[in-house]
């Protein structure tokens, strides 16, 4: 069966073959069993590729029969992604191989040299994850909204991108696409540059004691939330995409060094300003970061309401707001030290929220802003 058939709608038929059953390659399959794809899989670990099969995720790679896959799922680590790529193109001579890897020019640049048809290869980069790892951790839903960059090398052929785009779309990403460099250098600054930060600040909360640990609100949880990401995974990565990182935190050294000669001399003539202005800085450039759904940045209104630490609370406060007829559109849980209530934290729209805290208070809800 050829991989080169029309595709209809766009949409897989199977069967899709996924090589790595970690977190990401079980997600996919899980993914494409929702949708009736036939799914088979293949990892060098036999505990791995068994969980992944047990949850649902596919079938070994032993039960396909002579029919040639539609597509071949490179799940591999960063470091081996080249060399299973190549060995996919050579194995299945009539299907389209992609991989999932984090980093692509590095990958491309090796396919490249191995000699390999990259008629075939499209590499691609699902924008998705979990702290968590390994298939246990794996969502059939993981890529639902999420990006996915297609980067399709100088050889691919639109066949081959049309099915590596339908893999996107069924399993319901958003798709952008992009070249190899562009992918790494854009990655650099929104993916590995806060694993980066966030692994740093964590690191300096190894010694600290408890008492002070104590004091933590949702700002150092938000910043360090990354950090319990898989260590290996992340050399490999950044290891990958060394040469951008680097590029990136020239500019963060800078900008420290900066920062640090200001606070040696806090009183000097124009470090307030210099303060204000770093800060501002973070400003305009959070305010760029895309809002909902992908759209334009838009400033939303907070209040925060305090909840008995019980069960059922928050889902009352929830279907009591939607009885209201507000939309939420973020929403953050913390909890108040040494007292046993909790505090949602809710924005809305700015002309809602008036209304919203005068409902809640007619309710009986504890609200403050």
């Amino acid at each position: 069966m050829s991989a080169f058939r029309s595709h209809g709608r766009g949409h897989l038929n199977g069967p899709v073959v996924v090589i790595g059953t970690g977190l990401l390659g079980t997600s996919i399959g899980l993914g494409l069993r929702g949708r009736g794809v036939p799914v088979f899989l293949s990892d060098p670990s036999p505990t791995n590729q068994a969980v992944a099969v047990d949850i649902g995720a596919g079938q070994p790679l032993g039960m396909l029969r002579d029919e040639s896959p539609e597509l071949v799922v490179v799940a591999a680590p960063p470091d081996v992604t080249a060399t299973e790529v190549a060995k996919a193109l050579a194995a299945y001579p009539d299907s389209v191989v992609v991989d999932i890897a984090s980093v692509k020019a590095a990958i491309l640049a090796e396919l490249q040299g191995s000699g390999a048809d990259l008629t075939r290869y499209v590499g691609t980069h699902p924008m998705a994850g979990r702290e968590k790892s390994g298939p246990v951790a794996a969502r059939g839903e993981l890529f639902t909204s999420m990006p996915w960059v297609l980067c399709p090398g100088p050889e691919s052929t639109a066949a081959a991108v049309q099915t590596a785009r339908s893999l996107a779309t069924d399993l319901g990403a958003v798709v952008s696409e992009f070249s190899a460099d562009e992918h790494d250098q854009a990655v650099a600054l929104v993916s590995h540059l806060p694993q980066i930060m966030s692994s740093l600040l964590a690191s300096r909360l190894q010694g600290t004691p408890l008492h002070a640990l104590s004091l933590a609100g949702n700002g150092l949880r938000d910043v360090t939330r990354i950090a319990a990401s898989d260590p290996t995974l992340w050399v490999q990565i950044l290891g990958g995409n060394s040469t951008k990182v680097v590029e990136i935190l020239y500019g963060v050294r800078e900008d420290l060094n900066r920062l640090i000669g200001t606070l040696e001399e806090p009183l000097a003539p124009g470090a307030r300003l210099d303060l204000a202005q770093l800060i501002s800085e973070g400003n305009a450039g959070q305010a760029r970061i895309p809002g909902k759904h992908g759209g334009p940045p838009q400033a939303y209104s907070w209040l925060t309401v305090l909840v008995d630490d019980t069960p059922g609370q928050i889902a009352r406060l929830l279907t009591e707001i939607g009885e209201i007829g507000v939309n939420l559109e973020d929403l953050h849980l913390d909890h108040s030290s040494g007292q046993n209530v909790g505090m949602v934290e809710i924005s809305v729209l700015p002309n809602k929220l008036d209304h919203l805290i005068e409902a809640l208070n007619d309710r009986g809800w504890r609200v403050l802003q």
